[in-house]
């Protein structure tokens, strides 16, 4: 079985949008979250989408400088906020999660006999 912490799972999402936008496949590559940090992530309420989505991004790096001076943004979740609509993070967030084995059935009840 593998570890999970060290082989987390991937995927890659194309925000349509932005996509069309700029004329090409703007994609995001997103990772599953560790128990730990989930579980550090719970404790947001406000913005926990957000949150989420800067955790689980792999690409684009969110959090680089260069967005965020691009964005506007002081900080990543303020550039993260001016850059995406609300929808689209909260699909990404929602991504983010289901990789990490939530808002899915990842388990089935075995019968007997």
């Amino acid at each position: 079985m593998p570890n999970v912490e060290k082989e987390l799972p991937t995927a890659k999402y194309r925000v349509d949008r932005l996509s069309e936008l700029a004329g090409h496949d703007v994609v995001f590559t997103l990772r599953a979250l560790p128990y730990g940090k989930t579980h550090d992530l719970a404790r947001f309420t406000q913005d926990a989408d957000v949150n989420i989505l800067l955790a689980g991004c792999a690409e684009p790096d969110l959090k680089d400088p260069r967005l965020m001076e691009k964005f506007g943004g002081a900080t990543p979740a303020e550039a993260v906020k001016r850059m995406l609509l609300p929808g689209e993070i909260a699909d990404l967030g929602m991504a983010v999660e289901k990789l990490s084995g939530y808002r899915r059935v990842t388990i089935t009840e075995v019968k007997n006999g």
